[in-house]
């Protein structure tokens, strides 16, 4: 690389989502030859993509912000939070310019405004599939942009606008590129992975000479041609969700199912403004397992919701017990600016939201604990991630990145495991999160 290349820094907040929008600025930069660097000292300019769903990443994204000013000077702010201009221009004036998130063109229009691009073709060279900032075994796959639902706790449609789903074909494509690139696993991500192609009336385009409509499951049809591990997130429950299972009972699709439910209480899924027949909810979760036995459900709850009593509380709680859900996040209300919940009246106190919390995650506690122990003896093919000490680190089926547990391989070192190599383990012990094994002979 030529010491004379523009030089850009790149701050990456928030979820996969935007993960995603900052791997396609950062391939595009690598397109026009700037060179990207890892300090503040060594960037000409600095790009900060933010978020703003809650309170906590808005105050998150102001100060990565405020860093990058006080430490570079010059910075460009994409992201969820440039939706919200006045906020950032009222907190750090001296931006050079602020967008909202997939707006591509005004992020690259002002690096080109305070550095312009030194192009050489024949030292800028970027891998087909573009620069990720996951390891190189695992990848986002984002279907879909904004969404339909308007969730009263939620401000994401204001922010990303309504469902806009990507042709199926061109989804297909990137995940081959990708698995070209080494990838093992695919992470397929959207504000609502359920209604991919609604907006599109399903249309049909080709990939590998065959015919596939834009929809969830036929996505995970050709998806499952790359013979890669396929992950699903943000399932919203649609009856259509069960026409995919038997592809996880056929080891087309991995079994494991993001789909989060929220709540247990009519009354509280109502003012919510989600689905809310519980009693089906059970009774499809069962018929899940019973097509598919290995399935892994992940879901996240919000308590402490506004008008929530403590008998709405103990129906979550009842309906925790009775689900058995593998893998769950919880989250006690907090208001976002903007939100419709806001509004509602009998706010919960503060100190009631955390003893609940505190109690609904001790409760899920003791059913991971209890789960995780049936797979003590059992035989877990596992990706590996890293290698620390005399450990390797990995994930079984039922653990995606960053957000569940892990594998930890005891004799990972001396079998000479590297990251992204797969491994059938034998496990030897659990705890509440995690499973511990041995290399299965």
């Amino acid at each position: 690389m030529s010491l004379s290349q523009p030089k850009v820094g790149f701050v990456s907040l928030g979820c996969p989502k935007a993960l995603v929008d900052s791997e396609r600025i950062l391939t595009q930069l690598r397109v026009e030859g700037y060179d990207i660097v890892p300090t503040y000292d060594d960037a000409d300019v600095v790009v900060v993509n933010t978020c703003g769903f809650i309170d906590s990443a808005v105050a998150e994204s102001l100060d990565a912000i405020g860093e990058a000013l006080a430490e570079n000077g010059k910075v460009i702010v994409t992201g969820c939070l440039g939706k919200r201009a006045d906020v950032i221009r009222e907190a750090h004036p001296g931006v050079l310019s602020i967008s909202g998130p997939q707006d591509y063109g005004t992020v690259m229009n002002a690096v080109h405004a305070a550095l312009p691009p030194k192009h050489d073709p024949f030292l800028d060279l970027v891998p087909p599939q573009g620069i990720k900032l996951t390891p190189k075994h695992y990848a986002y796959l984002k279907i879909s942009e904004g969404c339909n639902h308007r969730c009263s706790f939620c401000i994401i449609p204001s922010m990303r606008g309504d469902l806009v789903s990507r042709p199926v074909d061109e989804v297909l494509r990137e995940a081959e590129k990708l698995v070209m690139g080494g990838v093992k696993e695919l992470l397929v991500i959207s504000q609502d992975t359920s209604a991919y192609g609604v907006d599109m009336k399903y249309a049909e385009r080709e990939w590998r000479g065959k015919s596939y409509q834009t929809r969830m499951k036929a996505l995970c049809e050709g998806l499952s041609e790359l013979g890669v591990w396929q992950r699903l997130h943000y399932v919203y429950p649609y009856p259509h969700v069960d026409d995919i299972i038997p592809l996880m009972a056929e080891g087309k699709l991995l079994p494991y199912l993001d789909i989060p439910f929220q709540h247990a209480s009519p009354r509280i899924l109502k003012l919510m403004k989600r689905p809310g027949a519980v009693d089906k909810t059970l009774e499809r979760i069962q018929r899940w397992r019973e097509i598919c036995p290995d399935i892994t459900i992940r879901s996240t709850f919000i308590v402490g919701f506004p008008g929530e009593t403590e008998d709405e509380f103990e129906q979550l709680l009842d309906f925790i017990d009775q689900a058995e859900l593998d893998r769950v996040g919880a989250f006690a209300y907090s208001p976002v600016e903007g939100a419709k919940a806001n509004d509602l009246p009998d706010a919960v106190p503060e100190d009631v939201k955390q003893e609940r919390l505190a109690r609904f995650m001790e409760l899920q506690a003791e059913i991971s604990t209890a789960k995780l122990e049936r797979k003590v003896g059992t035989v877990q093919r596992v990706l590996v991630d890293s290698i620390d000490g005399e450990l390797a680190i990995g994930r079984s089926m039922a653990d995606a990145p960053e957000i569940d547990g892990l594998v930890q391989i005891q004799d990972g070192e001396s079998a000479g495991l590297k990251p992204g190599q797969f491994v059938d383990v034998h496990i030897m012990g659990s705890d509440e999160h995690d499973l511990f094994g041995l290399v299965e002979a």
